[in-house]
């Protein structure tokens, strides 16, 4: 005799498939999308399954549709690595459209952004030129950020760190400035701000860097970034590939325009990112967003989700007007 009883299925109950709740049904399903054939990108979004993050990105678009559709602001925050991997394009044309409405960045993502533009090239391998102590000192990049910002501080416009180097890379030609997320939305005379952690980002470690001039010019754009916040009700925010400082920035900028009481209420959040991390969960999706707590959240690779957005989104807006 087993030393461990089992009990009989004998008895167990059972219930008709007809009676049981489901979460997935024929109307979910995927279908099979034939570029040969289909074709059309709009064929493509409706083969996607009503399941999942598929669904919620569908719902996103279709929210985003609406507030562009009733003139509301749509707030783009990012991290360096939106840049890296060749986004540029995608972020100016949303801005050009008149989609996204606003521009932030941590300072890395400048740093992506002015290289990208002047030498048509940026990132380096760290490990190796950590060896020798050359990681960060490519001396033009250094001067021409360090000295954008020196030369705005001085003057008695109180133009912020965003704003300066856009008007810096403007003065470069058409050709350089086009490449510029920074530089066209000051042509397009969107907010843009960068927010300076001093001591993170390459420029700081030069001999051009004056911790005064990037510390005034990161606090202007702060104070611009929490007018930008004051003017969300009833639109976005969307951070991308920021898991610190543009968390951290959104909450206190938040927090100024609801002290003042400018704002910044009843509005919907996103998160785009590789891994997902404590500061966005909870500064960007969760606590800027209660009572009501409408958020997405999206795991994915930024070269393939925010072009897969992006023409989503573009797609909603544009079947919302039919």
């Amino acid at each position: 005799m087993t030393l461990f009883p089992k009990p009989s299925l004998a008895d167990v109950k059972t219930i008709s498939i007809e009676d049981r709740p489901r979460k997935v049904g024929e109307e979910n399903l995927a279908s099979s999308f034939d570029p040969l054939s289909d074709g059309e990108f709009s064929q493509l979004v409706r083969s996607l399954p009503e399941v999942l993050k598929a669904h919620d990105l569908k719902q996103f678009c279709s929210e985003l549709a609406q507030v562009h559709s009733t003139r509301k602001k749509i707030a783009l925050l990012f991290g360096g690595h939106v840049v890296k991997t060749g986004l540029a394009p995608i972020l100016i044309d949303l801005m050009e459209r008149g989609i996204v409405t606003s521009i932030s960045m941590n300072s890395a993502a400048s740093i992506h952004d002015v290289e990208s533009a002047l030498f048509g090239r940026t990132s380096e391998d760290v490990a190796a030129n950590l060896q020798d102590g050359t990681f960060g000192m490519s001396q033009e990049t250094g001067e021409f950020i360090n000295g954008a910002l020196l030369k705005y501080f001085e003057s008695k416009d109180d133009i912020g760190y965003g704003e300066a180097l856009g008007l810096a890379l403007l003065e470069c030609g058409n050709d350089i400035a086009a490449r510029s997320i920074i530089a066209q939305a000051v042509r397009l005379r969107a907010p843009v701000t960068v927010h300076a952690a001093i001591g993170t980002d390459i420029v700081h470690q030069q001999p051009t860097m004056r911790g005064d001039v990037t510390g005034e010019m990161s606090f202007r754009d702060f104070r611009l970034f929490a007018k930008v916040c004051s003017e969300l009700d009833g639109g976005a925010a969307i951070n991308i590939g920021s898991s610190v400082i543009m968390p951290e920035v959104f909450l206190k900028a938040v927090t100024v325009a609801r002290n003042l009481s400018l704002g910044g209420r009843h509005f919907i959040t996103a998160n785009f990112d590789m891994i997902q991390h404590y500061r966005p969960q909870m500064n960007i999706l969760e606590r800027p967003t209660l009572p009501e707590s409408k958020f997405y959240n999206f795991t994915g690779h930024h070269e393939i989700m925010i072009p897969l957005w992006a023409a989503m989104l573009k797609l909603a807006i544009e079947q919302s007007r039919k």
